[in-house]
C-alpha cells in the first residue's frame, strides 16, 4: 500500500474514524494494528521482522536502565545494536559485501566464493533501525526513560506515516504523543488535509512526470548526448526533491490528522547558500542523526581540523552507503564529504572574496545558490546512476560528447516544467511570505479554495495513475 495508491485514500479515513472514535485507553491499539496491517501489504513475512526489531530494543532499554554495572550497560548496548545493525547488515548489505568481497579476493589470487542470500529487501529497514539504535543510545546515556509500555514502544517503531521513509523520529519527541490525549481539531484536520494533497501533487505531477524523462536517459546510458545528460540530471534533481519531500508531506499530514506531530524533513534544500546549509535542509531528520549519532561522537569539530575532516567524511560516507548498497552511493557520500570538508576549509576565504566585491546582498546569495545547486546535481549523476560504468560514462560525455540540443516530447516538457514552476513559486513564496498556509489564510476566500482546487485538478488530470513506488522506499 503506497501513499499515492486508492488503498490509502480509503485506509487513511477509516483509521482516522476509529481513532476519534474509541476512547482513549485504545487508541494505541488501533494504530498499532493498522501500522502493522499497512507494513503487512507488502509482505506479511516481514512483520515478523519488524517485531524482532521492536522487542530487542524494547528488551534492551529496560535492562540498560536496571544495570547499575558500567561494563553491564555496556554488554547490553553492544548486545541490542548488534542485533538491530545485524538485521539491516544481513538483508540489506551482505550481497554487496559478499561481491566486494569476491572481487578483491580475485585481485589479489584468492578465492573467496562467499555465499549470496536472493532476499527481498524489506520496505522501510533502514529507517526504523535508524530509529530504535537512537532510542537504546538515548535509553543508555540517560536521554530519555525506557517505555515500559510494549504496545506504545511497538507503535513509536512501527508508526505507519513514517514507518518506510521516515522522518526518522527520535523518542522524546514520538513517544509522549501515544500518551497525551488528542482532541478532534478541526482546524489541523484542514491543515493536515493541505498538507496530504500538496504533497501528492508533488509526487504524481511533478516527480513522476519528470521520471518518465529521467528513467528514458539513466537506464539508456551511451545512447545520450551531453547535453541530454544534463538535462536529465536537472529534472532528477527535482524528482528526488518532489518525490521524497511528498512522502514527507503526506507522512506529516496524515499524522496531523491523528492529533500527532512529525518533524519537518526538508526546507527549501535547493536555496541552500553552501553544502553546509544544504545538510541542514535536505533529509534533515537523517541529517541530524548523522550529526548526533555518528558525527558528535566521533569528535566532531572538537578535535582540531584534521579530525572533523576525517569526522566529516567518515559521516557522510555513511550516510552515503545508508542510501543503497552499491558503490555509487558510497562516492556520492564520498563527494558530500568532500565538498564539506572544503566548505569548511574555505568558508573565511570565500567571505572575504565577497566582502571586496562590493555584491548586493541578494546577487551574493543569487549566486551562492546556483554553485550550491550546481555541486549539489553534479553529485546526484551518482546517486542515480544505475552503476559506476554508468556514471563514468556521463562524466566521459562532458568531455568529448556532442553538445546538439536533444529531442524532447514536448508534453513530457510542458507537463514537467509547469510542475516545477508550480514548486518554484509556493517555494519563493514561503522563502519571503512566510508559510505558504499563512499567506493562503489570509487571501481571500476564491483565491484559497481556487489554489487546493487547481491543485486536486492537477492531481486527477496531469497526475501519473501507475501508482509508482516512491524512491526512498528502496533505502
Amino acid at each position: 500500500m503506497t501513499f499515492n495508491s486508492i488503498n490509502y485514500l480509503a485506509f487513511l479515513p477509516l483509521i482516522v474514524l476509529l481513532y476519534y472514535t474509541l476512547p482513549h485507553r485504545t487508541r494505541w491499539a488501533v494504530l498499532l494494528a493498522a501500522s502493522y496491517f499497512f507494513y503487512m501489504c507488502w509482505n506479511p513475512r516481514y512483520a515478523i521482522l519488524l517485531a524482532v526489531s521492536t522487542v530487542v530494543p524494547y528488551i534492551g532499554a529496560l535492562l540498560i536502565a536496571r544495570s547499575v554495572s558500567t561494563w553491564k550497560r555496556r554488554a547490553v548496548l553492544v548486545a541490542s545494536l548488534s542485533t538491530n545493525f545485524g538485521l539491516l547488515f544481513a538483508y540489506k548489505y551482505w550481497e554487496f559485501f559478499a561481491e566486494s568481497a569476491d572481487w578483491l579476493g580475485a585481485k589479489l589470487g584468492v578465492s573467496l566464493s562467499l555465499p549470496a542470500f536472493d532476499v527481498l529487501l524489506p520496505v522501510g529497514i533502514s529507517f526504523y533501525t535508524f530509529q530504535t539504535v537512537s532510542y537504546t543510545v538515548d535509553v543508555y546515556c540517560r536521554r530519555v526513560a525506557p517505555e515500559r509500555h510494549l504496545g506504545r514502544f511497538a507503535l513509536y517503531v512501527s508508526f505507519f506515516p513514517q514507518l518506510v521513509a521516515g522522518p526518522i523520529e527520535r523518542a522524546s519527541r514520538l513517544l509522549p504523543q501515544f500518551s497525551s490525549e488528542n482532541h478532534f481539531d478541526f482546524t489541523q484536520m484542514c491543515f493536515g488535509c493541505q498538507l496530504i494533497l500538496w504533497g501528492i501533487f508533488k509526487k504524481v505531477v511533478i516527480a513522476d512526470r519528470l521520471a518518465i524523462y529521467v528513467d528514458s536517459v539513466y537506464n539508456n546510458v551511451g545512447c545520450h548526448e551531453c547535453v541530454t545528460y544534463i538535462l536529465a540530471t536537472y529534472a532528477f534533481a527535482f524528482q528526488i526533491y518532489c518525490d521524497f519531500s511528498g512522502y514527507s508531506d503526506i507522512a506529516i499530514g496524515s499524522a496531523t490528522l491523528l492529533g500527532i506531530h512529525l518533524m519537518a524533513n526538508f526546507r527549501q534544500p535547493y536555496f541552500a547558500t553552501n553544502l553546509r546549509d544544504f545538510w541542514r535542509r535536505w533529509h534533515i531528520s537523517l541529517s541530524t542523526w548523522l550529526r548526533d549519532y555518528v558525527y558528535i561522537p566521533l569528535g566532531g569539530n572538537r578535535r582540531g581540523t584534521a579530525w572533523t575532516a576525517v569526522a566529516l567524511m567518515v559521516t557522510m560516507l555513511l550516510g552515503g552507503l545508508w542510501h543503497g548498497a552499491n558503490w555509487t552511493f558510497v562516492i556520492w557520500g564520498g563527494l558530500h564529504g568532500l565538498l564539506l570538508i572544503g566548505s569548511r576549509a574555505t568558508l573565511d576565504s570565500r567571505n572575504l572574496l565577497w566582502d571586496r566585491l562590493h555584491l548586493p546582498h541578494w546577487l551574493r546569495d543569487a549566486v551562492r545558490i546556483g554553485l550550491t545547486f550546481h555541486l549539489v546535481c553534479f553529485c546526484w549523476i551518482f546517486f542515480r546512476a544505475n552503476s559506476l560504468s554508468d556514471a563514468m560514462t556521463i562524466l566521459g560525455s562532458f568531455s568529448g560528447g556532442s553538445w546538439a540540443l536533444p529531442s524532447i516530447d514536448p508534453n513530457i516538457l510542458a507537463s514537467g516544467s509547469l510542475g516545477v514552476l508550480v514548486l518554484l513559486t509556493a517555494q519563493v513564496l514561503q522563502r519571503y511570505c512566510g508559510s505558504c498556509r499563512e499567506f493562503l489564510a489570509r487571501s481571500p476566500l476564491p483565491m484559497r479554495w481556487s489554489v487546493w482546487y487547481g491543485l486536486a485538478l492537477a492531481v486527477v488530470l496531469l497526475g501519473v495513475q501507475r501508482g509508482a513506488q516512491f524512491i526512498y522506499f528502496q533505502f
